[in-house]
């Protein structure tokens, strides 16, 4: 039976089929325009450069602080891959909405959560885009491999991933929901959980106030995971566990609320116009 003909009759196949078509059209987007492709790997590597000079500096200066080089430059690098992540699916998403293209794709076989899993491919693949080279560079520049931390980098690389995931999924729900001129939101989100996620500090140096609203975010356990392993603490294997439940939780409840917000807009007619 040819492999079209097979496909029709196994839905899962079928589903493959328009998951791959849905990576391919998001990267040939970046392949054929090298803007895009440079913007990847600018700011990453612009800020791993500039970070990583201050840390250099700060290092002859302190001897305190000289400890610190690792933790500044693992944390950037992987702060970084949180940003792409959530910006690979925002901004896949609004190129559909500046093209007025999400009708052409709503009325193809393609379902609500096959077009999530293609972002959510596309946006994993930018975040190693811009990444690796950063790391490399780190190591060149400044003798620090990222890739000594060993296993729990993976686990760390694949939860800042998820939520970037369910944050982008949020903010595609309420471009949705208000149209374009809440695109902003891609990038606001981001910086709005930067000062709480404790990225360059400790959860102790947060008010105890604001303690607990940092702990309902993966990211402030996975960065204090980070600095557990850079210090030898070990793998803190309770910041991973965190961190993996609540992005469970969370990226279920941006897909739930995509699926709403997908359904209201139908309702509405708004296709469209984005409102």
């Amino acid at each position: 039976m040819p492999e079209h003909k097979l496909a029709e009759h196994h839905p899962f196949l079928s589903s493959l089929r328009r998951i791959g078509a849905m990576v391919l059209r998001y990267w040939y987007l970046i392949r054929g325009s090298w803007p895009r492709l440079l913007e990847i790997i600018y700011w990453p590597v612009i800020h791993m450069i500039w970070w990583g000079f201050f840390s250099k500096f700060m290092a002859t200066n302190s001897s305190w602080v000289a400890h610190s080089v690792g933790v500044l430059l693992a944390a950037l690098l992987l702060w970084d891959v949180f940003f792409r992540a959530e910006l690979g699916v925002a901004v896949s998403f609004l190129e559909e909405m500046w093209s007025r293209n999400l009708a052409n794709l709503w009325i193809t076989p393609l379902r609500p959560h096959e077009w999530m899993v293609a972002m959510c491919v596309i946006s994993l693949l930018r975040a190693l885009i811009g990444a690796v080279p950063a790391a490399m560079l780190a190591i060149w520049l400044f003798d620090y491999s990222v890739f000594d931390l060993g296993w729990p980098l993976m686990a760390f690389f694949f939860n800042l991933a998820a939520m970037g995931w369910w944050l982008a999924l949020m903010v595609i729900a309420l471009i949705l929901r208000h149209g374009l001129g809440a695109e902003s939101l891609a990038w606001i989100a981001v910086f709005l959980v930067a000062p709480i996620s404790c990225v360059y500090y400790p959860l102790a140096a947060l008010p105890d106030w604001l303690a607990p609203v940092a702990q309902a975010l993966p990211s402030t356990h996975i960065f204090e995971g980070l600095r557990s392993v850079i210090f030898g603490s070990g793998p803190a294997p309770g910041h991973l566990l965190a961190a993996t439940i609540l992005n469970t939780c969370y990226l279920s409840a941006g897909v739930l609320l995509l699926h709403a917000s997908i359904a209201n807009t139908r309702r509405r007619g708004a296709v469209f116009q984005g409102e």
